[in-house]
C-alpha cells in the first residue's frame, strides 16, 4: 500500500514542497492527485530530513495545498524496452505517439544510468561514414566518439541531423546499425519534418525517436536525453548493435536546467546557469562509447544552437571540454547558399587520425586532409587580403589559392541534402581540387601519393 500525504507546504513554479515524509528516495517517482482526481507526475528532486522537494512534469497550476495528496511510488523513471522499439516514435517521457501498439517490455530500465567506467572503455578506432564530405574527409566521425555540432538560430542543423541519421553506416562490416534520435523543445514543424523524413526515406526502420515539443513541459526535457541514452545502452550493450545517438537541441535542455535551478532559488553560475551544469552534461555525454569485450557501441552527435553564435557561451564552452571535438556551422557559408554550411577550419575531430588510414578508409586520407586544410586556410587568407587591398594587389599564387578556396566551398563542402557520398568519392574530389595547385605547393602530401592520385 502506497503512503499518501496531505502535507504540501508550499508550491513555487514547477516545484512542490512536502513535509512529514518518511522513506522517500532521491529521483523517486511521485504522483500528485488534485481534488478533482486529475493526476500530475513528478520526481523527488531533493530530500532534507522529513521534507521532500518534488519537481512536477506537468507544472503546478491548480494545485491546492490543502486538498491535494501526494503518493511516492518507490521507483525512479523507467522505460520498457524490447527489440520492438525500433521503428517507433515516443514523446519526451517514453509514451508512444505513433499510433502503434503498446510496447510489451522485455525489461524495464531506470533512465538514470551511469557514465561508462574509464577502465572499461575500449578505444574508438573505426570509421563511420556519414556521406557528408566535410565530415568524412576532414573531421571524421569514429565509432564510440562524442562529436557535437555547434549551430546557430536559423542554420540547417535539423536537415544535417536528418541526413546523418539516414546515411550513417559502418564500412566493410555486416553489422546491425541503429539510430536513437532525441529532440528537445522543438517546434511542431520541426518534429513533423523529422518524423516524415524518417518515414519517407525508410530510416525509421532502424531508428527510435523521442520527441519533446516546445509546448511540452520544460521539466520533461530533463528526462528526454536520459531516455535516449537508456534506450541506446539497451540496443548497444544488450542486443549488440552499433548505435548513433543524435540529440537536438541541447541548448533547450540547458535552458530547462536553468529554469529548475531558478525555481529552486539556487545561487546562479555563469549567465544564470546552475554551477553543476558541467557535471550534469558530463554524466550524459560520457554514457557514449565502447566497452571492452562488448560487441555494441554508442556514438554521439549532440546538436546545440549557440546563443548569438557565441562559441564562448557556457553551453558550447562546457560541451567542448567534455566531447572529442566539434563541427561548427558557418552563417557566412549559409548566406552564400552552401549546404551543409560546415566551417571546416575551426571544426575539429580529435579522434580523426584513429579512424582513418589503410584498412579503415584509405592510406592517403590523413595526408590529403592535412593538405586540404592548409590550402583552404591559405585561400581564405588571400580572400581577406583581397577585401583589404583589392584583388589586383594579390600575387599570382595568392589568386590561385583564392580560386581554390571558392572551388573548395562550391564542390567539396557543398553537396545535396540527399547526396550520399562514399569515402572514395570524397577522397577523389579532394585530389581533384589539389590538382589545381602546383605540385611544389603540396608539401603536406607524400610524393608517392601525388604520383598515384595526381600523376607524375
Amino acid at each position: 500500500m502506497l503512503k499518501e500525504y496531505f502535507t504540501i507546504k508550499e508550491v513555487f513554479g514547477p516545484l512542490v514542497l512536502v513535509g512529514q515524509v518518511s522513506g522517500a528516495s532521491y529521483e523517486e517517482l511521485v504522483e500528485l492527485e488534485l481534488p478533482d482526481g486529475q493526476i500530475r507526475r513528478g520526481r523527488v528532486l531533493e530530500l532534507s530530513q522529513d521534507t521532500a522537494l518534488i519537481q512536477l512534469f506537468e507544472g503546478a497550476e491548480g494545485v491546492n495545498i490543502y486538498k491535494s495528496k501526494v503518493r511516492f511510488l518507490g521507483r525512479g523513471i523507467e522505460i520498457g524496452v524490447s527489440p520492438d522499439i525500433l521503428g517507433r516514435i515516443f514523446d519526451g517521457l517514453g509514451n508512444p505517439i505513433d499510433d502503434g501498439p503498446a510496447i510489451i517490455p522485455e525489461r524495464r530500465l531506470d533512465i538514470n544510468g551511469l557514465p561508462i567506467n574509464p577502465y572499461a572503455r575500449d578505444y574508438p578506432s573505426e570509421f563511420i561514414q556519414t556521406g557528408i564530405s566535410a565530415i568524412d574527409g576532414l573531421n571524421t566521425l569514429v565509432r564510440g566518439q562524442k562529436l557535437p555540432i555547434f549551430s546557430g538560430a536559423g542554420l540547417p542543423h535539423a536537415q544535417i541531423a536528418a541526413q546523418i541519421a539516414r546515411q550513417a553506416r559502418v564500412l566493410g562490416k555486416e553489422e546491425t546499425f541503429a539510430v536513437v534520435f532525441g529532440a528537445m523543445g522543438i517546434t511542431f514543424e520541426e518534429a513533423n519534418f523529422f518524423m516524415s523524413d524518417f518515414r519517407r526515406t525508410g530510416a525509421i526502420e532502424r531508428a527510435v525517436l523521442f520527441v519533446n515539443l516546445a509546448d511540452d513541459p520544460a521539466i520533461e526535457r530533463i528526462a528526454t536525453p536520459r531516455l535516449v541514452f537508456t534506450t541506446a545502452e539497451y540496443l548497444a550493450f544488450h542486443l549488440g548493435m552499433h548505435v548513433l545517438v543524435i540529440l537536438t537541441d541541447m541548448t533547450n535542455y540547458c535552458e530547462s536546467l536553468r529554469e529548475v535551478s531558478a525555481a529552486r532559488r539556487e545561487i546562479p553560475g555563469r549567465r544564470g546557469y546552475p554551477g553543476y551544469m558541467y557535471t550534469d552534461l558530463a554524466t550524459m555525454y560520457e554514457r557514449a562509447g565502447r566497452i571492452k569485450e562488448k560487441k555494441g557501441s554508442i556514438t554521439q552527435i549532440p546538436i546545440l544552437t549557440m546563443p548569438e553564435d557565441d562559441k564562448t557561451h557556457p553551453i558550447p564552452d562546457l560541451t567542448g571540454y567534455i566531447t572529442e571535438g566539434q563541427i561548427i556551422l558557418s552563417r557566412e557559408l549559409h548566406r552564400k547558399g552552401i549546404y551543409p554550411p560546415i566551417d571546416v577550419l575551426p571544426s575539429l575531430s580529435r579522434l580523426r587520425d584513429k579512424g582513418i588510414g589503410e584498412g579503415r578508409t584509405r592510406e592517403d586520407h590523413s595526408d590529403l586532409s592535412n593538405q586540404l586544410f592548409s590550402a583552404y586556410a591559405q585561400g581564405k587568407e588571400a580572400r581577406e587580403l583581397s577585401i583589404i587591398l583589392g584583388e589586383t594587389a594579390l600575387s599570382e599564387m595568392d589568386r590561385l589559392y583564392y580560386k581554390f578556396a571558392d572551388k573548395f566551398e562550391a564542390e567539396y563542402v557543398q553537396q545535396g541534402q540527399y547526396e550520399n557520398r562514399s569515402i572514395e568519392q570524397t577522397l577523389e574530389l579532394g585530389w581533384k581540387l589539389l590538382s589545381m595547385l602546383p605540385k611544389g605547393e603540396l608539401k603536406r602530401v607524400r610524393q608517392e601519393f601525388i604520383n598515384k592520385y595526381i600523376g607524375s
